[in-house]
């Protein structure tokens, strides 16, 4: 297993839409490798997900894990996941703020309104297709790996740019205003 390097806000590869992975492929020897790189990066730098985009790859592949997660300590557990090819129905059109940050834009977070609950429709990493109904913290994770599979990062949903804050300064004036989230 590698730690890949993660693209920083600014690179190409960030805004680029990632194509769906071909089912046959995914339990070949070089996609389950790529799939255990990207955990690890992912564990690496504490990350609560991780999409391809954000390693340099351009396949619609994301993982997400979050447990005892220094930089999510009042987080819901969230089991580790490999998402292939989802696909995201919003359940409601209730949409709560919340605090999040990003590999890719380091050291900074912002608040980010997310859809409370969805459907989650994709593959795992056997290929076997995942249907499930996914809320709170959960569902924000989700989202916001799904958006780099789409070229998005969570600047582009935030409201008010007045609450994009370097960590230190958040640390500081704004964490325990809102809970923290990803």
């Amino acid at each position: 297993m590698a730690i890949l390097k993660v693209a920083r806000l600014g690179h190409p590869v960030l805004r680029q839409v990632a194509q769906p992975l071909d089912p046959a492929s995914i339990r070949s020897p070089a996609v389950q490798r790529f799939i255990d790189d990207m955990i690890e990066t992912m564990r690496e730098y504490d990350g609560a997900g991780l999409a391809a985009n954000q390693v340099h790859t351009l396949k619609q592949i994301a993982v997400i894990e979050v447990l005892a997660n220094p930089r999510y300590p009042d987080a819901t557990a969230v089991p580790l996941m490999v998402l292939i090819n989802p696909v995201l129905t919003p359940l409601t059109d209730e949409m709560e703020e919340g605090w999040e940050g990003c590999l890719s834009v380091p050291d900074m977070r912002g608040m980010v309104p997310r859809y409370t609950s969805l459907r989650l429709a994709c593959l795992d990493r056997e290929g076997q297709a995942v249907d499930l109904i996914t809320k709170d913290f959960f569902a924000r994770v989700i989202q916001h790996e799904t958006d780099h599979l789409n070229g998005i990062v969570y600047l582009d949903r935030m409201r008010n740019l007045a609450t994009l804050a370097h960590i230190a300064e958040w640390n500081k004036h704004w964490l325990g205003i809102r809970e923290q989230s990803d």
